[in-house]
């Protein structure tokens, strides 16, 4: 039996494990990911990712090879009804403000493939498959993880237990393990449940015609059957089909049931491969906590949601940024262990919005009752299918508290990402800058001319970056397009510090009140603790 120490294992080689093995390695940490499969699963799942993931690829350094497997949204996300009229228009085309498309979909496998050659290229993280965690111990100094070789079940076969055959030790262990963790289970939380549940047939599929998608992906919200048609990736299509009351979900899960409803839509076995269908009930659930001691959890394994604002695998990762930022601290004795605390609070929150909006779109998608449908539509119909007029209104994404600046407006929310040009070349902002936390000044000044050289001290001893943004001048950055001083401007500040994972901790309205910032940040980021208001802090 093998034995092996490392800093973190990660339990499961999903697009959340993986991209949480990649985030740590980059950091220098050691790291095994332990997967229960031999091989990575071949057929499609997630599809979906908007400009904020991208950017998080980005800091993986892996922006070409994740283009490479994507395709941007052209043009709009539609709703129409029974009889083609728009009920919602929403704008996916171009550029968001993190510098990435809004909108991108792509397949599970392909990006999972670039994800594991992105592991295993590093001499600091190890890709274990045909594992399956049998037992975690938690103790005071570490968790030892034992893990068996997966044994394939068939039906009525009798199987010995599982022998352990690795055992590996670690400071940590996270588990991205799915909706069934066994991680999960062994923190012994539960999950919150907003009983939010609806079956639908999942059908993926890859034309080999030339037929052009107009929108690329559109909802059909028709009581007869409500069906979503999206892009599944380049040269796919992917079909989501609502179970109707009284339908039998193991005879709507079928192939021959699959090419019924396809051919409805002009899809046969002539121009159409069918790569997969499984049903699937859409449900919104959270964990009660998401790290306990030694423990914490990610993805699915902390959260379930409709897909209908396709923020499922968008929210996992946004865990692993998080997560990684912090736990490099704890791991490197920077930082109190009461920090990852802050890991629950902020990103339940902020997920909660998620599944809040996920769960108002499939209320008004999901409606089969025909009175009920022609009222939607004719308030939808009305309100020209603008989203700002004819959705739900929910809470806007912020984090819970945490390492976030108390009363601060523009506290927890995401920084944006425009272009800056270094050396008169156009960089997107966290390329210029590198990770760590940046504390950015609207300024025609250099950082260094502005700040004394004690504080420049301390602000490297904090990994803080300390730099300056203006359209003119001599700044550090140089502002080419005007975004950032707009931005800057709009929410009436002059200092913004940028946390790793590009979340605001806080902003001033004055460069006098950055040092006091970076204090905050510094004292809040070491010990855990909910900041509190910083003076002159906007």
């Amino acid at each position: 039996m093998q034995n092996s120490h490392h800093d973190v294992v990660i339990v499961g080689a999903g697009p959340v494990g993986l991209a949480t093995a990649r985030m740590l390695g980059q950091l220098g940490h050691d790291v095994v990911v332990v997967e229960r499969w031999p091989e990575p699963y071949p057929l499609p799942r997630a599809v979906h990712f908007d400009d904020e993931i991208g950017r998080v690829f980005q800091s993986m350094d892996l922006t070409d090879e994740i283009k490479a497997i994507t395709e941007p949204v052209p043009d709009f996300y539609e709703w129409r009804n029974a009889t083609g009229d728009a009920l919602l228009r929403i704008d996916w085309s171009g550029t968001g403000p993190n510098g990435w498309p809004t909108a991108n979909f792509f397949s599970q496998p392909q990006l999972e493939q670039v994800l594991a050659r992105a592991v295993d290229s590093m001499s600091t993280v190890e890709l274990a498959r045909g594992l399956d965690v049998i037992e975690i111990e938690e103790h005071e100094d570490r968790v030892v993880v034992s893990a068996g070789d997966t044994q394939v079940v068939k039906p009525g076969q009798n199987v010995p237990p599982t022998q352990v055959t690795r055992t590996f030790t670690a400071r940590y262990v996270i588990g991205c393990d799915g909706a069934n963790s066994f991680v999960r289970s062994r923190m012994g939380v539960e999950m919150e449940d907003d009983g939010f549940f609806f079956d639908w047939l999942i059908v993926d599929t890859i034309p080999t015609d030339n037929q052009q998608w107009q929108p690329m992906n559109w909802q059909l919200c028709d009581p007869v059957r409500p069906t979503t048609i999206v892009s599944g990736g380049p040269g796919r299509r992917r079909w989501e089909f609502m179970r109707l009351p009284g339908e039998d979900s193991a005879e709507l899960g079928t192939t021959a049931t699959a090419w019924k409803l396809l051919r409805e839509w002009g899809r046969t076995e002539e121009n159409t491969r069918l790569e997969r269908h499984a049903m699937y009930t859409f449900a919104a659930r959270w964990a009660e906590r998401w790290n306990k001691g030694r423990l914490a959890i990610a993805g699915d394994a902390a959260h379930q949601m409709p897909p209908f604002a396709g923020q499922g695998m968008c929210s996992g990762l946004r865990d692993a940024a998080n997560l990684t930022w912090k736990l490099d601290l704890v791991l490197r004795g920077v930082s109190e262990p009461a920090l990852l605390d802050t890991y629950t609070s902020e990103r339940s929150l902020h997920l909660q919005h998620a599944i809040a909006m996920s769960v108002e779109l499939g209320k008004v998608i999901c409606v089969l009752d025909r009175e009920q449908a022609a009222q939607r539509d004719a308030r939808m119909i009305g309100g020209h299918a603008d989203p700002a007029k004819v959705l739900p209104v929910t809470a806007r994404p912020v984090l819970g508290s945490g390492v976030v600046l108390a009363d601060c407006a523009l506290g927890g929310t995401l920084a944006p990402q425009f272009a800056v040009e270094v050396d008169r070349a156009p960089h997107l902002l966290d390329i210029a800058t590198g990770a760590g936390a940046v504390l950015l000044l609207a300024s025609d000044q250099r950082a260094e001319q502005l700040l004394g050289a004690s504080l420049r001290r301390s602000f490297a001893a904090s990994d803080i970056i300390a730099i300056s943004v203006a359209v003119t001048g001599n700044p550090d950055l140089r502002d080419f397009t005007g975004e950032w001083g707009r931005w800057f401007d709009a929410n009436g500040v002059a200092a913004v510090l940028i946390r790793p994972d590009h979340y605001i901790f806080g902003a001033a309205p004055g460069l006098d009140g950055a040092a006091e910032l970076a204090a905050s940040y510094t004292t809040h980021s070491r010990t855990g603790v909910v900041a509190a208001p910083a003076p002159g802090a906007a």
